[in-house]
């Protein structure tokens, strides 16, 4: 009889171990690393676009708050409800400034001294982080960029960047 043996193996014994282990080799290291670096650089403008869009949008809600509140003020003004004291000579009936909005103004024909207020406070610019905004009087030019001190007929923000649109945040 005679006795098969299998046939001989070209691995060594003492490396079986070795190749057995689990384990990551450089270049399949390297090959995450390039994905990871090309997925990172994706994402970064991905994250700046939508922090920009988030404070476009933070702009947005400032200027329309207080763009009502001084067409709330004008209509009270129009209509007779804001105490003719309150009220300047040459206003258009427009408020005199921002703050204003917020002090609030006497109303008309009330003895217990009740005012009006149209704004809670004054928003922070999302652009420039300021409360300082960009004032137009009725008396000014529409393209003016000093503020006439007359009355406060338009806001805008003072910052002079341009929006993802295209437009300048100055013309919103």
């Amino acid at each position: 009889m005679s006795t098969q043996h299998p046939a001989p193996s070209t691995r060594h014994p003492g490396l079986a171990g070795a190749a057995g282990q689990a384990g990551y080799t450089f270049v399949e290291m390297l090959v995450v690393a390039t994905i990871l670096v090309v997925l990172a650089s994706a994402i970064l403008p991905l994250a700046k676009v939508t922090s920009q869009r988030m404070r476009e949008a933070e702009l947005r809600r400032a200027l329309r708050e207080m763009r009502t509140a001084i067409d709330k003020y004008k209509d009270a003004a129009d209509t007779g409800q804001i105490g003719s004291l309150e009220i300047k000579a040459g206003s258009e009936n427009y408020p005199p400034d921002l703050d204003t909005l917020v002090e609030g103004v006497a109303a008309a024909n009330d003895a217990t001294g009740r005012k009006l207020k149209y704004l809670r406070k004054i928003p922070t610019d999302p652009m420039t982080r300021s409360d300082e905004w960009g004032m137009r009087s009725y008396q000014d030019k529409p393209d003016s960029t000093r503020w006439g001190g007359q009355n406060v007929f338009d806001v805008y923000t003072r910052f002079d960047g341009k929006a993802l649109d295209g437009t300048k945040y100055r013309d919103w």
